[in-house]
């Protein structure tokens, strides 16, 4: 890769862009600078550039956001279904048709290509979709008791304010699977976006207040010193629910913190998802699977492949075909025509994948292409497939985060499986067979909350998306997801007929 060249028109379209977002904090339905002054620089991953400061939320302008949320929540609980329903198809409208300008914008501060950036529009709208669907059709259930003596009426009612806290990895798609569900739960909401990538939560923010979400519903305070904004917030008894996405360590703080006032909460936190072909596999097809699950948003994603433990016969093949196709990708800036893999969030993310790599090497992995660090501006790291790795390597174990595929081998179904399980996350696991038999009994032996049979990609707004073990709490999307925002009130009515 060479030095990245920016015709001055896309300069212009690109300058244009940053500066029609909101770079101030949303507070009660409106745009505030921080109360301290300060503001924090937003970087294009691509170029090491500045694209535009943002204001730099205070604890004291979390309390306020908390504050204005607290005080949208009954009005808000008590809109009519239909009416949040209705905002929701709004926004996913205007979402829409804001496409290119969100999916630039996204490419801008976090890196993946235009393309992609294009499809998380597209996922991360229909969860707003979804949910509009959904939030006319909340409903509880009227029965006798069977003694005969009372009617029991149960009802589902909003949990109330939440505290959102999002990843810079999907910034658009992890706030619309998160928001969408609370609204139309008729909760109300203050939403910490990730530092490295704020200015898509705030344009989101902006969308939805144009289509008409009331003054408070929505606070988006973001801030370069999370625990001092969020710590008082999750103290605070007037927040109901904290569901945050991102590392298990500092999932593992929050629910800490959350346990002091029971507060609830949904935790989607790291993975380590095994892929797995059997002898049986179409390789070919495997190897399309593998490109989808392993270099999704350039392997920066909590559902990238982590792990890839193929049958020894077929693993000569799959990894030769694997390797081929990586390498003929082309790594560049995501704006360039027929970008693929973007650069690594930052310097640190990029250091971390090289020492993984060189770890496995010195451990007598084979590099089959790839495998360093791409000069030029920018944090890029070239795409890998690493053979024949050692199973006591870093990589195995710990998330990797990056384009980098380590291929290792198995003999039976039995290993395979104790193989995928050997590990503290249980997020996602993918598996390629011709056996049908062979498919339900890894839905059955799988430690995992989610499973791709003979496909690279299951992420639906319709699904349930979550994991087990230490890869979180509760799930997200499908009907399971609105019924994270809801309480459950059971009354008790004398018998009409005594």
């Amino acid at each position: 890769m060479t030095a990245t060249e920016i015709s001055p028109e896309q300069a212009t379209r690109e300058e244009a862009l940053v500066a029609s977002v909101p770079t101030d904090l949303l507070i009660g339905g409106r745009w505030v600078p921080s109360s301290s002054g300060e503001r924090f620089a937003v970087e294009d991953p691509a170029t090491g550039a500045v694209l535009t400061t943002v204001a730099d939320a205070t604890a004291a302008d979390g309390a306020a956001a908390l504050d204005a949320a607290a005080a949208a929540q009954e009005a808000w609980g008590r809109t009519a279904p239909r009416e949040r329903a209705e905002l929701l198809r709004r926004a996913f409208d205007a979402v829409i048709a804001r496409t290119d300008d969100l999916a630039l914008l996204m490419t801008l501060e976090m890196g993946k290509s235009v393309a992609e950036a294009r499809g998380e529009v597209a996922y991360g709208a229909e969860f707003l979709r979804w949910s509009s669907e959904q939030a006319a059709h909340v409903a509880g259930r009227y029965l006798p008791a069977p003694d005969g003596k009372q009617r029991l009426l149960v009802v589902k009612k909003p949990v109330g304010p939440c505290l959102f806290i999002t990843p810079w990895n999907f910034p658009l798609a992890m706030a619309t699977r998160k928001i969408a569900p609370a609204l139309a739960a008729g909760c109300t909401v203050v939403l910490k976006p990730a530092a490295e990538t704020p200015l898509t939560a705030l344009l989101f923010a902006q969308v939805l207040l144009d289509a008409g979400l009331p003054a408070g519903v929505l606070n988006v305070v973001p801030c370069t010193k999370a625990g001092e904004v969020t710590g008082p917030l999750i103290a605070d008894p007037r927040l109901r629910k904290l569901s945050f996405t991102g590392s298990t360590p500092v999932g593992k703080q929050l629910l800490k913190q959350a346990a002091e006032g029971v507060l609830r909460t949904s935790m989607e936190l790291g993975g380590n998802a095994p892929f797995l072909v059997f002898e049986d596999a179409d390789v070919d097809a495997a190897v399309e699977g593998a490109l989808l699950a392993k270099l999704r948003n350039g392997g920066e994603a909590c559902t990238s492949a982590n792990r890839f433990y193929v049958h020894a016969s077929v693993a000569a093949e799959f990894s030769s075909k694997l390797a081929e196709r990586v390498g003929a990708m082309k790594v560049s800036r995501g704006t360039e025509d027929g970008a693929q893999i973007g650069p690594i969030i930052n310097e640190k993310g990029r250091a971390k994948i090289a020492d993984l790599v060189d770890d496995a090497v010195s451990r007598g992995a084979t590099v089959l292409t790839g495998g360093s660090r791409v000069d030029g501006p920018g944090y890029f790291f070239s795409p890998t497939v690493l053979g024949d790795v050692p199973l006591g390597s870093r990589l195995l174990k710990e998330e990797i985060f990056g384009p980098v595929a380590p291929v290792t081998t198995f003999e039976t179904e039995d290993e395979a499986v104790a193989l995928a399980n050997d590990t503290e996350f249980g997020l996602i696991s993918y598996a390629y067979t011709a056996s049908t038999s062979r498919a339900l009994r890894l839905a059955e032996r799988l430690e995992t909350g989610m499973l791709g049979i003979n496909t690279g990609v299951i992420s639906n707004p319709a699904a349930p998306f979550g994991g087990v073990k230490q890869s979180g709490l509760g799930r997200e999307g499908g009907e399971e997801g609105i019924e994270e925002y809801l309480e459950t009130l059971y009354v008790g009515i004398a018998d009409p007929w005594a």
